[in-house]
C-alpha cells in the first residue's frame, strides 16, 4: 500500500518545488506523510463542495492546484468558511497537497500541455530560471512557454482553434482581426505579466486565462493579441491529466478528478452571435 510520502515523491519529481514562484505556497500543506493512501482526488481549487465530495467518498489525499493557506493565518475556527473546511478535512484525515506554479512551469506541466494541445512546434521557455538543481542535460527550465504554430493564423482563426481545444464556447481577446499570427506565448491562469516576455520572443499573441484592464491596454499598445478563455479553462484540464498520470503510476489506488468542481464564471452569450 502506498503512503502520502510516496505520492509526494512522485509529485516532487513531476513538478519540482524549486520551479515555484517565490510568493507561492507549494507542497504538502496538511497531513501526515506516513499515512496510507487508498484514494486520491484532484481539483483546481479546494472549495467546500469539493471537500464535501472528498469526505463523502472516503478520499485520503486531495491534490489541489491552487493552495489552501495561501496567506499566513492567525486562527482556524469553524466561524469562517475556510476554517470550517480545514477542520472538516483534518477530522476526516484528508491530506492536501498543492503543486501550483511548480506544475505550471514543469517540463511537462500545464503550460507545456497547452502548447502541445495547440500543436505548437519549437516549444521554448518564456521566462528561463536557473536553480541549484539544474542538470547538465541542456533542458531549459522556467515559467511560461512559447512556440510556433504549424501555419499562419489570423486572430479570429486562432480564437476558434483555442475555443475548440479548450472546449469553451466563448473567450475574451485583445487585438485586430487582421493580425497575422505564427508565434504564440502561453502562461496559464492569471499571468498577463508575461506580455513583455512574449513580446521579447517575437510572439504576436499571449494566451492566458484572465487579465486586468491595464494589461489589456498594454497588449494593445504593444500591437499584440491577448487571448483570455478563462482561468478555469486554462488550468482545470491539467488536473484531470494529473489524475491520469497518478493512476498510471499507482494503479492499485482509486484516483480521479473532482466531479463537483465547476467554473464559477458563466457567460451570457447572444444565441444569434454564437
Amino acid at each position: 500500500m502506498s503512503n502520502i510520502a510516496e505520492i509526494q515523491d512522485y509529485l516532487v519529481n513531476l513538478a519540482p518545488p524549486d520551479l515555484a514562484e517565490s510568493w507561492d505556497n507549494v507542497g504538502l500543506l496538511t497531513g501526515d506523510p506516513a499515512q496510507n493512501v487508498n484514494q486520491i482526488l484532484t481539483c483546481l481549487t479546494l472549495t467546500p463542495d469539493v471537500a464535501a465530495e472528498a469526505i463523502a467518498a472516503g478520499v485520503d489525499l486531495i491534490i489541489s492546484h491552487h493552495p489552501i493557506l495561501f496567506r499566513p493565518v492567525q486562527r482556524i475556527t469553524s466561524t469562517s468558511v475556510e476554517g470550517k473546511m480545514l477542520l472538516d478535512l483534518i477530522q476526516a484525515k484528508i491530506a492536501v497537497y498543492s503543486p501550483h506554479t511548480s506544475y505550471d512551469s514543469a517540463e511537462r506541466g500545464i503550460n507545456w500541455q497547452l502548447a502541445n494541445l495547440l500543436g505548437l512546434e519549437e516549444i521554448g521557455v518564456l521566462r528561463p530560471i536557473v536553480s541549484q538543481s539544474d542538470e547538465s542535460d541542456g533542458q531549459e527550465r522556467g515559467a511560461g512557454r512559447f512556440g510556433t504554430l504549424p501555419a499562419e493564423f489570423t486572430l479570429p482563426q486562432l480564437n476558434q482553434l483555442i475555443k475548440q481545444a479548450l472546449k469553451v464556447n466563448s473567450l475574451q481577446f485583445v487585438g485586430e482581426s487582421d493580425l497575422r499570427i505564427r508565434r504564440i506565448g502561453i502562461a496559464c491562469g492569471a499571468a498577463a505579466e508575461f506580455l513583455k516576455d512574449a513580446h521579447h520572443h517575437d510572439c504576436q499573441v499571449l494566451l492566458t486565462g484572465e487579465a486586468r484592464f491595464h494589461a489589456c491596454l498594454e497588449a494593445r499598445a504593444l500591437g499584440m493579441g491577448l487571448i483570455l478563455p478563462g482561468h478555469y479553462a486554462t488550468e482545470r484540464p491539467a488536473m484531470e491529466q494529473m489524475a491520469q498520470l497518478l493512476q498510471q503510476q499507482f494503479p492499485d489506488l482509486k484516483i480521479g478528478a473532482s466531479q463537483q468542481e465547476s467554473d464559477p464564471l458563466q457567460w451570457d452569450c447572444d444565441p444569434e452571435s454564437s
